[in-house]
């Protein structure tokens, strides 16, 4: 069976048009020019990004002794744990700590989210002591919270790319 010159024509007329009824339908069009004008971030990029923003968010709030700003970092599932805590005798949030300096020094991949290493001075009447310490950034749902604080070890050495950010 051979095709005749009006099935090829209507064949051909359908697929020119097929474009014009996809973008009429919501694909492509519109949605391809906003993406074109902002290209988004690569995956990994945006886990950095985030993870330095709430972990240096969390410090500035340590710095300033803002407590309800410190637990807006945290995931949920760490609330009532820091509200326990967080201005007891070792809380990060202690009246009787002074954070005088604090500084991030690596960003990388752990294997429970982004692991991001701070170096915190703390000054307790006159004596001024420096602590690693390592928090565990994740992504909770649409959002991105603090699900981890853990002393570090020795400083890691700094990739290419991260310099230490002092806290605020």
């Amino acid at each position: 069976m051979r095709p005749t010159h009006r099935r090829l024509a209507a064949t051909a007329a359908g697929l020119m048009l097929l474009p014009v009824a996809l973008v009429g339908c919501g694909i492509g069009g519109e949605d391809e020019e906003k993406s074109a004008a902002k290209p988004a971030r690569a995956p990994a990029e945006e886990a950095t990004a985030r993870s330095r923003e709430r972990v240096q968010a969390y410090l500035d709030a340590m710095a300033a002794k803002d407590v309800a700003a410190g637990r807006s970092q945290l995931c949920a599932l760490l609330h009532d744990g820091f509200d326990l805590g967080a201005t007891g005798p070792n809380g990060d949030f202690a009246d009787h700590f002074q954070v005088s300096e604090a500084a991030i020094t690596d960003i990388r991949s752990g294997p429970l989210g982004q692991e991001v290493r701070v170096s915190v001075s703390v000054a307790v009447g006159k004596r001024t002591v420096v602590r690693p310490l390592v928090f565990t950034v994740t992504r909770d749902g649409s959002d991105w919270c603090i699900a981890g604080e853990a002393p570090g070890g020795p400083a890691a050495p700094t990739p290419s790319g991260v310099a230490p950010t002092p806290a605020s």
